[in-house]
């Protein structure tokens, strides 16, 4: 990419979207485009022919998707595949229609099965079966990877595909209705703590830039903890006429027990332009051979190769339980009351651990550790 080139982000608003635009523009990159939603949806197929052949994008960051999590991945199933597939077929097609250089496409690693074998190697791809809560989301991301394969194997395009693991960090999604572990982590905790505080003007600040379905800070006490409760902030021993004295526990889904992987996404960002600067496809698919044929000591004519598995893992190849997610967060935080873990609720994938050794490989790792990374993310949700 020239620092002139014209580069369009979509999803520009997102968590890793906005961090791509950080980056490119910290970078030196001057053309760079992007609409809103509003502006532009993405689902339109017409919308996205449109905007295509009147900008004319020579690299396209397709960071754009529907995501949640686990609640909102199990509940709106078909919400997930649906709006994932189209912004997918459209953005992808358009690029190919439109003599797109390079396009980089952004998917997740809950692609790897259930059971995968642990840490995540880009070849577990399709070798067995998903997770089921967040399947409808997994099968379209799959389909994006093979969508960019295809195209670059039938018409020489350049599109390159990334699975980031869990991202959080500025402009992450604290709604705790769709939002992802380590957010609703932090809103939750930063409740309680306002709570055993007995500190309403933080509640009532809080639920006035975020309702709780449609539930505010001009709401009553009682509609406040009602709403609080049902998604796990719960007051347990309220005393005399407020909260002085009171009992707060925050519940937390699952044993604890999972283990997940954290990376900041402005890391993520990195990553992803270090990819488009350096990497191309016909590159990756030359290394993924030379992988082949070392482990199978034996050589191949290309005639016979097999052309998959060309993702590229994102992540930092280290991970934490749950439970120690939430007691970091906790201390960061200063909340006194009870983590709560509530066994009855789905505990999700045991462990998700990205092997990274073909993007160490390429020259990149990742630099923000997890404890500054949650000191930046609470940072930000208070500046928010």
């Amino acid at each position: 990419m020239q620092k002139d080139s014209k580069i369009y982000i979509a999803g520009h608003r997102g968590l890793v979207g906005s961090a791509i635009v950080k980056n490119l523009r910290e970078k030196g990159y001057t053309n760079i485009v992007y609409r809103t939603h509003k502006e532009l949806d993405l689902t339109d197929a017409q919308a996205v022919q449109t905007f295509f052949e009147q900008e004319k994008p020579e690299y396209v960051f397709l960071a754009a998707a529907k995501v949640g999590g686990i609640v909102a991945n199990n509940t709106y199933r078909a919400d997930f595949i649906y709006a994932n597939l189209m912004i997918q077929n459209n953005v992808v097609h358009q690029s190919y229609l439109n003599g797109v250089k390079k396009l980089l496409f952004l998917g997740s690693t809950c692609i790897y099965p259930k059971n995968c074998p642990q840490p995540m190697k880009e070849e577990y791809l399709l070798t067995d079966t998903l997770e089921y809560t967040n399947e409808p989301y997994a099968i379209a991301k799959i389909a994006g990877i093979k969508l960019c394969e295809s195209y670059n194997l039938q018409y020489g395009t350049n599109f390159i595909s990334v699975m980031p693991t869990n991202l959080y960090g500025p402009n992450d999604n604290f709604d705790l209705e769709k939002s992802h572990v380590l957010p609703a982590l932090i809103r939750k905790i930063h409740l309680g703590k306002a709570l055993e505080n007995n500190d309403w003007e933080t509640v009532r600040t809080d639920l006035d830039k975020l309702p709780i379905e449609g539930v505010s800070g001009k709401a009553t006490e009682e509609e406040i903890l009602e709403i609080l409760n049902k998604y796990g902030v719960q007051v347990t021993s309220p005393s005399g006429g407020g909260l002085e004295g009171a009992q707060v526990k925050v519940e937390i889904w699952g044993s604890g027990k999972p283990m997940r992987e954290f990376l900041w996404s402005e890391d993520m960002a990195d990553a992803c332009v270090f990819i488009m600067e350096n990497r191309d496809f016909n590159e990756i698919v030359e290394q993924r051979h030379s992988e082949l044929d070392s482990e199978s000591k034996s050589s191949h004519s290309k005639g016979e190769r097999e052309i998959r598995n060309t993702h590229i893992n994102i992540g930092t190849g280290e991970d934490i339980s749950i439970k120690d997610l939430a007691q970091l967060i906790k201390s960061e935080i200063g909340f006194k009351g009870e983590l709560y873990f509530n066994v009855d609720k789905p505990d999700g994938t045991m462990k998700k651990l990205t092997d990274v050794r073909k993007l160490n490989g390429l020259g990149w790792t990742y630099s923000i550790k997890l404890t500054e990374g949650v000191q930046g993310a609470y940072q930000f949700y208070l500046q928010s």
